[in-house]
């Protein structure tokens, strides 16, 4: 049986689960489904069009399934789906899609800590960890298991790859490759996440490929296309097959290292031709 505070308006047009608890102050709009198991503590807001999955925990003041914060926001909107077991922490916003069947989807088993923002149409992965204050934009793709730490802000339509850390207070304005490690002051790649790779599980060999596919991209001097060729060829399985996967699909420009040798190149936001290598390419030094 679910309980519900008496002093929590709840839409009779709701879906409520089974064992759902519903504290004081709440509001549960039209619309909306709350799973089996979900508890939302005080002054906790569901708006229309949330889907909330099994086993949730959302914490005081949280409010899901807002309207996007958009010049020109429309009538319809899009939906807000969360998966299962998320720790959703307080004052955490989150935004449903800006437009019909483009949707804001949470996956299950994250922790959202503290005054995090996700805006409309964002798509976060599954067992990521959002610490403090920490805001993605409009359309924005976290990865499965990423790390933003406090205050991180990234900005609409940039990805941040699985397994990726991204220091306190970075401002990302380039997509965040899988497995690395940002630094927070400089916003800028400092390596892999070697640290975040081993508690994960990851075994030696494969942290041995993934900085030698590590190496291909950023300190081998390659064209772009000569890259992302050499990790199709020599990184075809494994962990390390990922980077071809999420580098191939770039069309923000990517991160760059702290510490760039001088023949480096990467690719920088507005390039229309990455395959052919040579526009939209800068090289340092």
């Amino acid at each position: 049986m679910s309980r519900i505070h008496p002093t929590a308006i709840v839409s009779p047009q709701a879906v409520i689960g089974q064992d759902v608890s519903i504290g004081p102050f709440c509001l549960i709009e039209d619309d909306v489904t709350i799973g089996d198991g979900c508890r939302l503590e005080s002054r906790v807001s569901v708006y229309s069009g949330t889907r909330l999955g099994k086993r949730n925990h959302l914490h005081d003041g949280a409010v899901v399934g807002g309207k996007p914060q958009h010049a020109r926001c429309p009538d319809e909107l899009g939906q807000t789906i969360v998966g299962e077991g998320n720790v959703i922490r307080e004052y955490v916003t989150i935004h449903r899609g800006l437009h019909p069947g483009s949707d804001t989807v949470i996956g299950s088993g994250n922790m959202l800590m503290v005054g995090v923002h996700v805006a409309h149409d964002c798509r976060v992965g599954d067992q990521c960890i959002m610490a403090n204050n920490a805001l993605l934009a409009g359309h924005v793709t976290v990865g499965s298991k990423a790390y933003l730490s406090g205050a991180v802000a990234v900005h609409q339509f940039c990805r941040i790859g699985s397994y990726a850390m991204v220091g306190g207070q970075a401002h990302i304005t380039k997509d965040v490759p899988p497995y690395v490690l940002l630094d927070g002051q400089s916003s800028l790649v400092v390596g892999l996440n070697a640290i975040g790779l081993k508690r994960n599980g990851f075994r030696e060999e494969e942290i041995a490929q993934l900085k030698q596919a590590y190496r291909v991209i950023y300190r081998s001097g390659l064209k772009w296309a000569d890259v992302l060729s050499a990790l199709r060829m020599q990184f075809s399985s494994g962990p390390a097959a990922a980077f071809h996967t999420f580098l191939a699909e770039g069309k923000r420009g990517f991160v760059q290292e702290r510490r760039i040798p001088r023949s480096a190149t990467l690719p920088l936001h507005g390039n229309d031709s990455l395959e052919e290598g040579e526009t939209g390419i800068r090289r340092v030094g």
